[in-house]
C-alpha cells in the first residue's frame, strides 16, 4: 500500500540523492598526473650532435628506481612509432638498427631531466621524437614530442640573403630612401 508523502519529505529525499551523488563523485580516487615539457620543434645540421630535451613535473618524489624514461621515433610520413631508448634506474641505449651508437642518456632524473642527445645526426633521424615519464604512482600525462629536421651544412630554414634582408629592413624601416 502506498503511502503519501508530504512535499517536504520528498524534497528532502531529492536533496540526499543529489548529496549522494556529490559525495560519490569527489570521494572517487583520483590519480594525480605527471607534465612533460618539451620544444615542439629542433633543427640540426647533418653530423652534428642535437639534445632532445625533455624535462618533467612529478606530483610524487623522484627516484632512480621510481622514474623511467622512454623515447620512441616516428619517421616523417609513417604512422608507426619504433622504441629507440630506455632508462630505469640506468640507461638502455638501442643495441641495434639506425639509433645504435647515436642515442646517448644525458638526462637527470633527479633534477627531473629525461632529456637524450642524439649524435652525429643523419638526414634518416627527421621525424618526431616522443619522450614518455613514469613516475610511481604517477602514470597519466602526456608524452612530450618533437619534431626534428636535419638539414645539410649551410642549409637552414633562412638563407644568408633573407636574414641579410630582415636587417636591413629592422634598421632601416622606411627603405632605401630614407624618408617616411
Amino acid at each position: 500500500m502506498y503511502t503519501r508523502r508530504c512535499s517536504s519529505c520528498r524534497y528532502l529525499d531529492a536533496v540526499f540523492v543529489i548529496c549522494v551523488f556529490y559525495i560519490s563523485i569527489y570521494s572517487v580516487h583520483q590519480v594525480e598526473g605527471i607534465e612533460v615539457l618539451t620544444s615542439s620543434e629542433l633543427e640540426a645540421v647533418n653530423g652534428t650532435d642535437v639534445r632532445l630535451k625533455c624535462t618533467f613535473k612529478s606530483t610524487h618524489p623522484l627516484s632512480e628506481e621510481s622514474v623511467s624514461v622512454s623515447w620512441s621515433f616516428r619517421p616523417l610520413g609513417k604512422m608507426s612509432e619504433e622504441s629507440i631508448f630506455l632508462y630505469h634506474g640506468h640507461a638502455y641505449p638501442p643495441q641495434d638498427g639506425k639509433f645504435k651508437d647515436h642515442a646517448v642518456w644525458s638526462g637527470n632524473v633527479m633534477k627531473g631531466d629525461a632529456s637524450i642527445t642524439l649524435q652525429n645526426v643523419q638526414s634518416s633521424f627527421n621525424g618526431t621524437y616522443s619522450c614518455q615519464v613514469r613516475n610511481t604512482p604517477d602514470f597519466q600525462g602526456f608524452a612530450g614530442e618533437i619534431s626534428l629536421r636535419v638539414v645539410q651544412k649551410g642549409k637552414s630554414r633562412c638563407c644568408d640573403t633573407c636574414l641579410k634582408n630582415h636587417l636591413l629592413t629592422l634598421l632601416n624601416p622606411y627603405g632605401s630612401g630614407g624618408e617616411g
